[in-house]
């Protein structure tokens, strides 16, 4: 096989990884769980864009939940919204908001951050109607969604990333982010994927490479592209709190990334906390990992705001 065949198969590999993982996520809904499917969120350029709205079995006189935007993962070029690993997070008083977006051989960037936001201002849209709260919104992502999770976390103050579809008239800032082993700065990728403990073979520079078919070519050749794309480029003081999880034998997304980004944040002042999953691969699950998850929600999204209402995100 030639080098341009090893590099197809390192993508297909990638994505049916991914894939693979997000779909081993689809448990039975739990009890106390009502699912609203097919909610159509955004349509730009014609594309309808559907959200899986979980919502807790609650008195219509309960106070409103906080939401958890999930956005799945899949190299930018596969996977949906059925992945479920945020489900379980329903049963302990939140809303979850499972969307897809438009996927690299639909658009290129910026398009699937900008249906992101499109998700975050729908969900502030239509709180009351759903009983959520619009001022405790949080992000939760795997892989590609990890990337793209963490822009809506560095991006809330950024309008040239806002897109022009839906709900104009709401923030699309989130209060909390929980980033799972996403790519964080393109520009070092390639080379981190040099010296990982599991290598898997993939160049991430090549010109099939899924971060490139992601900006529409090469990350060497482009690098204004590459670095619009990356959450590291936008991190301000004001920035959404982090909870960054990544595993030490990743052979797709090199560990470094996710310490390049937690680095990052912290410089500016902004709290993150970097847990290193030892011995696990590009996904994980586990009670630990997801009861960690839950604790960073619980500590950012459970707190009352002064006002239940849309004030400031507006």
């Amino acid at each position: 096989m030639n080098i341009l065949g090893h590099l197809r198969l390192a993508n297909l590999v990638l994505a049916l990884a991914v894939t693979a993982y997000c779909r081993a996520q689809q448990a039975p809904l739990p009890a106390g769980v009502r699912l609203i499917p097919n909610v159509e969120y955004a349509h730009p350029d014609g594309h309808s864009l559907l959200m899986d709205l979980y919502l807790p079995v609650r008195p219509e006189t309960a106070a409103p939940v906080p939401v958890i935007l999930y956005v799945h993962g899949g190299a930018w070029l596969s996977g949906d919204r059925h992945d479920r690993l945020a489900v379980p997070l329903v049963t302990s008083g939140y809303a979850v908001a499972s969307i897809e977006y438009r996927l690299s051989q639909v658009a290129t960037f910026p398009a699937q951050i900008e249906d992101c936001k499109a998700a975050v201002r729908w969900l502030r849209a239509k709180s009351r109607l759903y009983n959520l709260d619009p001022t405790h919104i949080g992000a939760w992502g795997t892989s590609a969604g990890g990337h793209l999770v963490a822009l809506l976390g560095t991006t809330g103050d950024v309008k040239d990333l806002e897109g022009n579809e839906g709900n104009l008239d709401y923030s699309s800032r989130v209060q909390a982010v929980c980033d799972w082993f996403g790519p964080t700065d393109f520009t070092q990728i390639g080379e981190q994927a040099k010296h990982l403990p599991v290598p898997s073979g993939m160049d991430h520079d090549a010109s099939d490479s899924p971060e490139a078919k992601l900006i529409g070519g090469p990350i060497k050749q482009n690098p204004d592209k590459a670095k619009a794309a990356n959450p590291i480029t936008y991190i301000t003081k004001n920035d959404a709190p982090f909870l960054i999880m990544h595993g030490d034998r990743d052979p797709l997304v090199p560990l470094a990334q996710s310490q390049l980004l937690d680095k990052a944040l912290m410089a500016a002042g902004v709290e993150s906390t970097l847990l290193v999953v030892q011995g696990a691969g590009h996904g994980f699950g586990g009670k630990e990992n997801l009861q960690k998850v839950q604790e960073f929600f619980d500590k950012h999204l459970k707190k009352r705001a002064s006002a239940a209402t849309n004030q400031g995100y507006r």
